[in-house]
């Protein structure tokens, strides 16, 4: 057998694998995605009322407002900051990861209690004096601690439910009201069985500002 003619079907099988997995592959797994999971596939956007895009389930934003149930702590602060204004160094480490901080470091600590300084300009207020203040009697961990991403779009159940009495205060309404919508917007675990229930913060605020305000 010629060194032309394994040549020339060397080049065709691979000319054929090629077409197989770069283009034919690809594009049965794109189609697949768009009918079978149209809305993942799509990045799992989610509109509010008026059909504008908000947001994604996958990836948090924060809320900070009293009005809305705050999503968990973000070292990247959700990737928000502008990368040529980013005076904090927020985005340092880029668009996510945690802070790496260990349980005994004294920075973490400045930042869940606070320091005190005999400049009062100076004092930091920690995470945690600041949701008590904000009427969180019991801040939840993951109310204080940031996730392992820092886009964490989950608070857990009892992390919402720390959150009620404040939200009902500033928006007038009743924190009854609002305990069904912690229910519908917590996602279970995958499968049944790996993981914790997490409540999507973007959904249960956008359900909440579909609410209208006691009688």
């Amino acid at each position: 057998m010629s060194f032309t003619r394994e040549a020339s079907r060397a080049v065709r099988s691979t000319l054929v694998l090629w077409v197989l997995t770069a283009i034919i592959y690809p594009l049965a797994m794109i189609a697949f995605g768009q009918i079978v999971f149209p809305f993942q596939a799509n990045g799992s956007i989610i509109k509010n009322a008026q059909g504008q895009d908000v947001g994604s389930a996958l990836i948090g934003q924060p809320f900070t407002s009293d009005r809305y149930f705050n999503s968990r702590p973000s070292t990247t602060s959700y990737s928000t900051a502008d990368p040529k204004k980013d005076d904090a160094g927020v985005l340092k480490t880029g668009v996510s990861g945690a802070s790496n901080l260990a349980p005994s470091n004294p920075a973490l600590l400045d930042r869940m209690k606070g320091k005190s300084d005999p400049d009062p300009t100076k004092a930091i207020e920690g995470d945690i004096p600041r949701l008590q203040k904000a009427g969180v009697k019991q801040p939840t961990a993951d109310l204080v601690y940031t996730s392992g991403s820092s886009l964490d779009p989950h608070i857990t159940p009892e992390g919402a439910a720390a959150q009620l009495d404040r939200v009902a205060k500033a928006r007038g309404l009743q924190p009854n009201q609002l305990e069904p919508l912690i229910s519908q917007n917590t996602d279970g675990r995958f499968l049944g069985i790996f993981g914790e229930p997490g409540v999507n913060v973007l959904k249960l605020n956008l359900a909440l500002d579909a609410l209208k305000p006691a009688s």
